[in-house]
């Protein structure tokens, strides 16, 4: 069945919120996919390094990433 994977950096999302995204991915992935498959949907959250991550070029960090949390 389907697998998701969902890469972010350390320390950025509490176990609350990884739960919550985790819901939300397998039930939008639902919607389209139908209940059958949603129902053997597997999502997994992986945590990097802070200062492990890239992007464009920059190096990012737990404080970079939640700043960027909380402008929303």
């Amino acid at each position: 069945m389907p697998s998701i994977e969902i890469q972010v950096l350390e320390g950025v999302f509490s176990d609350e919120e990884k739960a919550e995204i985790i819901r939300r991915v397998t039930d939008a992935f639902g919607s389209v996919a139908g209940e059958t498959i949603r129902n053997g949907t597997s999502v997994r959250i992986f945590e990097a390094l802070s200062g492990s991550w890239g992007y464009a070029g920059q190096v990012l960090t737990t404080s970079d990433a939640l700043a960027m949390k909380a402008k929303g």
